[in-house]
This record gives structure tokens, C-alpha cells and sequence, in this order.
């Protein structure tokens, strides 16, 4: 073999140092105000999954993913006056979605790409998200987003009140070991073939201590040593060919997941394969999934559904002037409909609570 044959990065064109996390967290402090809004998310969210608090549901709604920071903010302002108002019976946190898993190829998200060109300035787009989630917190309004990239829960971490693990990564070993060492409830989706098994087996390792390769604060490579995670629990999201919202998924789901110790183990999600990816479906699916907890299906932890300023979805194509408050990615229910789905979903909490407080 000649001497001058290149043995490693062949297929790299770039290798570009990025700010530390502790840089970019000195930059965009957390202060007092949004650091109280995650702690108590999580708390009461934890209060859910462990059946301290039968009664609430959680209710996460927002875009499918964020593109665009000022819409992100009008959104957040208008879910803050329904979650104060219906917070006896809703833990409500607003999706920040900021990373994108792709079946081939397609944009990746704000963090990936914050300018929509193809530039991939990855740095500013951890800036751009760790700032847009202070904003949102110090509102008092937590955030639940989904970590793709191992590496990006060092910058904003703490300001995630709960995480999902996807359906494409739920079966990574990486992603189970990076769970165990989260300090937010995190639900696992079920594959995108409808099946469960997976999600269940992530349960169990991201509940075990682990030890893996990561980084630490001040961006050096490091052995991340886990203690494992306890506060983790199923999100049911249909598949390629059925849905998996029934009384029967449901039960089913919950009955597997209950092993680990979780009183109310399961959250659905109302898109993806339980809306067959028609925007239109989803309130259909939420007031199922509602009915089922009304008719005393006690495992449900809570639901979630994809929304936007404006119902629908638009294609991104350079020169043209985007919508405002439209989804560039998933189709999303708009925000009338999201407030009235949140609004009836409080009062069927409340008549659930009167009529067992009358049972007693």
C-alpha cells in the first residue's frame, strides 16, 4: 500500500469547531424565572407518570418543528393564557422541536439549519434554540422538543421540561444510554412499523446506569457514568399501516409498560400513524384518546398533537416568502382548534375529578 494513500477523513470536507455548551450557556444565561418553570414542569409531569397526580393530564401541543423564531414566541403567548387558566387540570407544555429525523434526506431543523439555505450553521442554530427557549420559559411556559443528536442535550438541556425519543432512534443503543442520564421524563415511541417491543425494551436500559463515550460541558470528550433514569414511559404513535390509539393499544401498551413501576405510563400522540399523516384526523384522535380516559382508562398520561398558528403546511423554495405561522415540515392543526381541543380536554378532567369525588 503507497506510503501517501489518506486513511481517515477521506469523505470529510470539513471539520468546524463549535462554542462549548458551557460558552453558549454563559452567553444565554437560564434565569430564575424560566429555571422555576422547568422545575416545576418536570415535577408535576413526574407527579403524572407515577400516579401522585391521577387527575391531570399532559398536554403537549405545538409545531411540528420550529423555522421561525417570532411565530414560535406569538404561539407560546397565546398557549400561556389557556395553561394558567385550565392548570388545576393540565400540565401543559408547548413543543419545541428543533431537530428533524428524516426517512432519506429533507431539512433538518432550526439547529441544523437556522438559515433554510443548505449553509448548515450548526452554531448559530444551537444559539438561535437555547435562546428561544429561555424566551419561552420565562413566559412560564415549559417545553418538550425531541434530542436527536446526542451531543445537543448539553446546550439546552436545561431548559427541556420533557424529551421523546423517536421512533427511528428508539431502538439505538446511543439514544437508550443517553436517556439514562437525562434529568427530564422522557417517552419512547413505538417503530414505525406499529410495533411496541422496542419502546419497551428502551424502557428498561434507559432505567440501568450506563457508561458510554460523550462530551462534557466545556465541549472535551468524556465518559459519561449514568445512574439511569426513572422517569420514562411509552408514546404510542401508530405505524406505516394502523394506528395504535384504541381502548385495546391502549390497554395493551399499558399493561407491558406498568412492569417498570410507572402508574400512568402512556402518552398517545395524535399524528403520524394515528392520523395516517392527515392534519384532519388528529382532533378526532385526541377526543378518542379523551373519551377512553373520561371512561376510566387511568394508564393515560397524556396526549399530544402537532399545531400551528395556521392549519396546514407549506414547501419551502428559495426567492419565495414563507407564511406566516404555517409548518414548513408536517401539517399542523391551527391554533382555534388546538385552544378549543385544550379547553374541552380541562372540563373533561374537571367532570372526571367532581364524579369520583362524588363516588367517595
Amino acid at each position: 500500500m503507497p506510503m501517501h494513500e489518506q486513511l481517515e477523513n477521506l469523505n470529510i470536507e470539513e471539520l468546524r469547531p463549535l462554542a462549548s455548551p458551557a460558552l453558549v450557556k454563559t452567553r444565554h444565561p437560564i434565569s430564575p424565572r424560566a429555571a422555576e418553570t422547568v422545575a416545576v414542569a418536570r415535577r408535576s409531569i413526574r407527579d403524572v407518570i407515577h400516579g401522585r397526580d391521577r387527575v391531570r393530564l399532559v398536554a403537549l401541543v405545538g409545531p411540528c418543528s420550529i423555522h421561525d423564531t417570532a411565530a414560535a414566541l406569538d404561539y407560546a403567548q397565546r398557549l400561556k393564557k389557556v395553561a394558567d387558566e385550565e392548570r388545576d387540570q393540565l400540565v401543559v407544555l408547548m413543543r419545541a422541536y428543533f431537530e428533524k429525523p428524516r426517512t432519506t434526506v429533507g431539512w433538518k431543523g432550526l439547529i441544523n439549519d437556522p438559515h433554510l439555505d443548505g449553509t448548515c450553521d450548526i452554531g448559530l442554530g444551537l444559539e438561535t434554540a437555547r435562546a428561544l427557549l429561555l424566551k419561552i420559559n420565562e413566559l412560564g411556559v415549559p417545553c418538550a422538543t425531541e434530542f436527536l443528536e446526542p451531543i445537543s442535550p448539553q446546550y439546552m438541556a436545561d431548559l427541556i421540561s420533557w424529551t421523546a425519543i423517536g421512533a427511528r432512534t428508539t431502538e439505538s443503543q446511543t439514544h437508550r444510554q443517553m436517556a439514562s442520564g437525562l434529568s427530564m421524563p422522557v417517552g419512547f415511541k413505538n417503530n414505525t412499523d406499529g410495533t411496541l417491543q422496542s419502546a419497551l425494551n428502551a424502557l428498561v436500559s434507559a432505567r440501568q446506569a450506563h457508561s458510554f463515550l460523550g462530551i462534557n460541558n466545556v465541549g472535551l470528550t468524556a465518559v459519561v457514568k449514568t445512574k439511569g433514569n426513572p422517569d420514562c414511559h411509552i408514546v404510542l404513535r401508530g405505524g406505516e399501516t394502523r394506528s395504535n390509539y384504541g381502548p385495546e393499544d391502549v390497554k395493551r401498551a399499558a399493561t407491558a409498560a406498568s412492569e417498570g413501576g410507572a402508574v400512568r405510563p402512556v402518552l398517545v400522540d395524535c399524528s403520524h400513524g394515528n392520523s395516517q399523516k392527515d392534519h384532519t384526523r388528529q382532533p378526532g384522535v385526541w377526543r378518542d384518546v379523551l373519551r377512553q380516559y373520561a371512561e376510566g382508562q387511568d394508564a393515560l398520561m397524556g396526549i399530544s398533537l402537532e399545531s400551528n398558528l395556521k392549519p396546514g403546511k407549506q414547501s419551502w423554495k428559495e426567492g419565495v416568502e414563507l407564511q406566516y405561522g404555517v409548518s414548513i415540515t408536517d401539517a399542523c392543526i391551527g391554533w382555534e382548534e388546538t385552544e378549543t381541543l385544550l379547553r374541552e380536554t380541562a372540563e373533561a378532567v374537571r367532570a372526571k375529578a367532581l364524579a369520583a369525588k362524588r363516588a367517595v
